[in-house]
C-alpha cells in the first residue's frame, strides 16, 4: 500500500527560541528583524498568533497589535543544526524522505506499513521520537498521495496526528474550503468562487470538459488533487529550480539612482552565488514592493541559455526601469534567476537574504 506522510514542526522558529531560552515559554514571542529597520516577522508562536500577528507581517505592524511581543532576531544556524536533527530522526524511519524546508518534509513509508492498522503507532512514535530528542512538537499528516498528507498536517496543527486510510480520501477532502489546495491560489480561488466552487469536493464533481474550459489544462491537476489522486512521488534529491536574493530598503526609496545602487549590489551577490552553484540559466527575475506593500514580479527569458552573470544586472536593471514611473516609492528590491542547467556542483546557499527552491 502506498503511503505518505507530511511531517512539520509546530511555530519552529519561535519554538526553538522558546526552547532555548525557557523564560520565554507560554509567552507572544516573533522571531524576526527590528522594526526601525523594517523587518519582518519570520516566525510567530502560537501565543503571538492569537494577536493576530503572523509571519511575513511587518515587525512594525505586529507591534502595533500587541506592544509587549517578545521579539529575538532570527539565528539560522541554531535552526539548521535542529532541522539536521529532525531529518535525521525522518531517515531513521525512512529513507525515503523529501525536506521541503527546515521544518517540514514527506516521508514515503509504504514499505514501512503492513497493513493500515499499523499507522496509528508509527505517526504516534515518530511525533515522539521527535519530542524526545528535540524536545518539540511536530504535526503529521498521512494519506495515500501528498496532497492528502499535507492537508491532514494543515488540519491537525498544532501538535496533531491525521491519518486519513485508503478509501477515506474523498470524505475527508470533500467538505474542505477549495482554497486549502495546493496550487489553488487567490486569484484561482476568486474564479472557482465566481462560478460556484465553494468546496473541493464542488470542483471534484465538476466534469472534465468544464474544467479544461475554466481553468485550462492545469486544471485537471487540480481536479486530480481534489480527487484524492495526487500520484507525484517523494523525491530524495530536489531540483534546484530558482536561486534569488532580496533586500528590504531601509527607507522608501524613489531616487532612480539610489535603486540602480542597490540592485548592482544584489546582482553581484546573486551572481557570487549562481556561479558557486556552477549553474547555467535562462530566465531572470525581478521583484518589487511598494511603499503601499504592493508586490509583483517582472521576469525576462533568454533565448538561450548562458552562464553569463553580467547579464544579470543588465536585464533586471532593464526590468526596474519600466516600473519606475513618477511618485513610485520602493521598500523591497529582488533578484532571481532560474531555468537551469546545471554545469557542475551544485552547492546550496540558505541565508536570511537568500532564497533557493
Amino acid at each position: 500500500m502506498r503511503y505518505i506522510l507530511h511531517a512539520d514542526m509546530d511555530a519552529f522558529y519561535a519554538s526553538v527560541e522558546q526552547l532555548d531560552h525557557p523564560a520565554f515559554r507560554g509567552l507572544p514571542l516573533v522571531v524576526g528583524g527590528s522594526p526601525a529597520s523594517r523587518g519582518v516577522v519570520a516566525a510567530a508562536s502560537y501565543e503571538a498568533r492569537k494577536y493576530g500577528i503572523r509571519s511575513a507581517m511587518p515587525m512594525v505592524t505586529a507591534i502595533r497589535l500587541y506592544s509587549n511581543i517578545i521579539r529575538v532576531p532570527p539565528r539560522f544556524t541554531r535552526y539548521r543544526e535542529v532541522s539536521n536533527q529532525v531529518m535525521s530522526l525522518f531517515r531513521e524511519l525512512t529513507h525515503l524522505v523529501e525536506p521541503l524546508s527546515l521544518d517540514e518534509a514527506y516521508l514515503d513509508i509504504s514499505k514501512e506499513v503492513f497493513n493500515e492498522s499499523a499507522l496509528e503507532g508509527i505517526g504516534s512514535q515518530l511525533k515522539l521520537s521527535v519530542r524526545e530528542h528535540t524536545g518539540l512538537a511536530i504535526t503529521v499528516g498521512g494519506g495515500t498521495s501528498k496532497t492528502v498528507a499535507k492537508i491532514a498536517s494543515q488540519m491537525a496543527k498544532p501538535d496533531g496526528l491525521l491519518l486519513i486510510k485508503s478509501g477515506q480520501e474523498r470524505s475527508f477532502l470533500n467538505p474542505l474550503n477549495v482554497g486549502i489546495l495546493w496550487g489553488v491560489g487567490p486569484k484561482t480561488e476568486s474564479v472557482l468562487k465566481q462560478h460556484g466552487i465553494d468546496k473541493i469536493g464542488d470542483l471534484a464533481e465538476r466534469d472534465s470538459e468544464w474544467v479544461l474550459r475554466v481553468l485550462g489544462k492545469r486544471g485537471m491537476e487540480l481536479q486530480s488533487r481534489a480527487l484524492g489522486e495526487d500520484l507525484s512521488e517523494v523525491s530524495t534529491s530536489r531540483e534546484t529550480k530558482s536561486v534569488s536574493v532580496e533586500t528590504t530598503l531601509s527607507e522608501d526609496i524613489i531616487d532612480p539612482a539610489v535603486l540602480k545602487s542597490e540592485l548592482k549590489k544584489l546582482s553581484d551577490k546573486l551572481s557570487t552565488r549562481v556561479r558557486k552553484n556552477g549553474l547555467m540559466f535562462k530566465t531572470i527575475s525581478l521583484k518589487l514592493r511598494l511603499s503601499d506593500f504592493t508586490t509583483f514580479t517582472r521576469q525576462h527569458t533568454l533565448t538561450y541559455i548562458t552562464e553569463d552573470t553580467g547579464i544579470i544586472f543588465q536585464i533586471s536593471m532593464d526590468l526596474l526601469e519600466k516600473e519606475m514611473k513618477p511618485g513610485l516609492e520602493f521598500r523591497l528590491l529582488g533578484i532571481g534567476v532560474s531555468g537551469f542547467r546545471e554545469t557542475g556542483q551544485l552547492v546550496l546557499f540558505t541565508t536570511e537574504d537568500t532564497e533557493i527552491h
